[in-house]
């Protein structure tokens, strides 16, 4: 196996377990990096990168499900006869809902039309004034524990969630702003939100893989479990870092990253550094 080609996947891992539970889209990172390592070149390929990048969210999603599995646990555990359980149980499966419907009605005519560089700049600036806005406008959360949500709560941050099937919008901002913006305390959004992605990641991911399967193979497996085992643990790191950083600061620094990142965007697409088309 070629070592350069599993440094580049430990890179790759550690960029999509850094980007994808914080407001700054893990997508748009992945395609800036796989260009900067041109980790589509032999012997990897086009198709066998695309299938890594998405196998390797299930590294960070194994993250998530490791620092909040005493909830899970407890929550699994308790479910036959606990309303509060249940009640938790049903607001993560019907925020989930609107995404899968959506997801396969509209996912492929979003691929095939919105991964634009100008699509995915747009929504990289627009994402961080919104961020900056709803910071901004912050009053009193209504909502302060994710037991206390309401089932309209998770409705609302479901469908707000659907607003990152547009390329660079990042699933995690939309749900965390957007539960925000419904009247959720900051760190409920954010746990929320981590809630929210094991169902999501995962029904995604299995799906995406199996319409690509015909790309896996025995030769790409340390490849791939390289790519997966960086990602659990950058993953894990930031979510507990986060996890600390929102209990004392907004999440303004990253709308102004996201700004800068849609203007690195377009210059690279200007200049032809990057084909933010090929995914």
């Amino acid at each position: 196996m070629d070592i350069l080609l599993l440094l580049k996947a430990a890179l790759m891992g550690i960029v999509e377990g850094l980007t994808e539970f914080l407001p700054i889209s893990s997508t748009g990172h992945l395609i800036l990096t796989s260009a900067l390592l041109n980790f589509a070149a032999p012997p990897f390929s086009q198709e066998k990168a695309h299938a890594f990048e998405i196998a390797i969210q299930t590294g960070a999603i194994f993250a998530v499900i490791l620092v909040y599995w005493q909830k899970i646990r407890s929550t699994v555990v308790s479910l036959p006869h606990s309303r509060q359980s249940q009640r938790f149980a049903l607001n993560v499966i019907m925020a989930f809902l609107p995404a899968v419907v959506l997801g396969l009605l509209f996912g492929q005519v979003i691929k095939e039309n919105l991964f634009t560089p100008v699509v995915v700049a747009v929504t990289f600036i627009l994402g961080g004034f919104v961020i900056i806005w709803a910071e901004k406008r912050q009053k009193t959360a209504r909502v302060l524990s994710v037991e206390t949500m309401s089932l309209g709560d998770a409705i609302k941050v479901g469908l707000v969630q659907c607003f990152a099937m547009i390329p660079g919008m990042s699933r995690s901002g939309a749900t965390i702003i957007g539960g925000m913006l419904c009247g959720l305390d900051r760190k409920v959004a954010t746990e929320f939100s981590f809630y929210l992605a094991m169902p999501t990641l995962i029904g995604a991911g299995v799906y995406s893989l199996y319409k690509v399967r015909s790309v896996l193979s025995m030769d790409v497996l340390p490849v791939f479990l390289v790519g997966l085992f960086f990602a659990f643990i950058s993953a894990w790191l930031c979510v507990r870092w986060l996890l600390r950083f929102i209990s004392s600061h907004d999440f303004i620094p990253f709308a102004w990253y996201r700004i800068a990142f849609g203007v690195l965007v377009l210059a690279t697409w200007w200049l032809g550094w990057v084909n933010w088309a090929q995914h």
